[in-house]
């Protein structure tokens, strides 16, 4: 009985997924098979659609991003990370910028002091949601604020790409499957394997990417991993990724959507002041290119700027440098912050 009631609505929902990503690729749109996904699954949600996400298939596909990672880290990029180190100390007073303006915002808003905190963090959407949780805050309201803030941004970026930076997400974001050699999807796929399930085991964060761009990147530079995950496995982890975002949005009631929805949409405006400053000051000072200096500010979730570096051809090793940096800042020091200030959930 819980098995069908779980199987069903993810085989309806997948069939939901792949009918958008058609949907998308036949009118010509960009990343169908992220997009499209992600705007049908939204929109059946918010309609009371009872969509259920992939569980751990979905956990499994974003290993396909970290060897791809992972096989775009090369000597040359090695090399290039000391020129990297201008605009990555540049991090931290990014984080810091945002949790200054961001807390009080939230609280502004009318959140507790502890909700107001996480959300206000631009760290993965399951950290802050399990952080918040530990500290006692509305978990719903953190989980529906940082699901806007990452769909908003996956959806406003590639915009931003074509008319700014005239990169549209069009690239190539792999060879086919059946131009690989057979021996390299095998190893690829032991070092997706062995880098997720060994980083769970030593309780690495964000396992499932790290993991495995971690063991992918020594077998890069060690000249044995010479070529990305097959177009077709990147199209399936953007699938599942859109499908993440939507279900998100499954349950959301008006009083929500006005309250929890609403506030992730005005601080994703705060949020692209503070990048857009940091992306112009790191391109006119020469830290970075346009390109790369947007995507690597950009504060959207790993997996979704690793799939947009990608496919507008952008620097691998310096887009995801800058986001790594943020994601440990942000995992490490969050949770300390916040029992330094001394966070309490405000009584009801």
């Amino acid at each position: 009985m819980t098995s069908s009631a779980t199987i069903l609505p993810r085989l309806g929902t997948l069939a939901l997924a792949l009918a958008g990503a058609i949907v998308f690729s036949v009118a010509g749109l960009p990343l169908p098979f992220l997009f499209g996904p992600m705007c049908f699954c939204l929109v059946a949600a918010l309609g009371g659609a009872r969509l259920k996400g992939m569980g751990q298939v979905s956990v499994g596909a974003r290993t396909i991003l970290g060897v791809a990672i992972g096989a775009s880290i090369t000597p040359e990029v090695i090399n290039q990370i000391p020129q990297m180190a201008m605009s990555v100390a540049l991090i931290p007073l990014y984080v810091g910028l945002i949790g200054v303006i961001g807390v009080p915002f939230f609280r502004w808003l009318g959140f507790d002091p502890v909700t107001s905190y996480y959300a206000a963090m631009p760290g993965g959407l399951q950290d802050m949601v399990i952080f918040g949780e530990e500290a006692g805050a509305d978990t719903r309201a953190l989980s529906l604020i940082h699901a806007t803030r990452v769909a908003v941004i996956v959806t406003l970026a590639p915009m931003i790409l074509t008319w700014l930076y005239d990169a549209p997400p069009t690239g190539a974001i792999g060879a086919p499957v059946l131009d690989l050699p057979p021996a390299q999807l095998v190893l690829m796929a032991a070092a997706a394997l062995i880098g997720w399930k060994g980083g769970e085991r030593i309780g690495l964060f964000g396992a499932s990417i790290l993991g495995p761009m971690i063991v992918t990147a020594v077998l890069s530079l060690a000249g044995i991993i010479q070529f990305r995950p097959p177009a077709e496995a990147i199209m399936a982890a953007q699938l599942l990724i859109g499908i993440g975002i939507g279900v998100n949005y499954v349950g959301v009631t008006l009083l929500e959507l006005r309250s929890f929805v609403l506030a992730g949409l005005a601080f994703v405006l705060i949020l692209a002041v503070l990048a857009a400053g940091f992306t112009e000051f790191v391109t006119l000072t020469g830290l970075a290119p346009p390109v790369e200096g947007f995507l690597a500010f950009a504060p959207g979730g790993q997996a979704e700027m690793t799939v947009l570096a990608l496919v507008v051809g952008a620097d691998m090793g310096f887009v995801i440098l800058h986001h790594l940096t943020r994601i440990v800042l942000v995992i490490t020091g969050a949770p300390v912050a916040a029992r330094l200030m001394k966070l309490r959930k405000s009584p009801r």
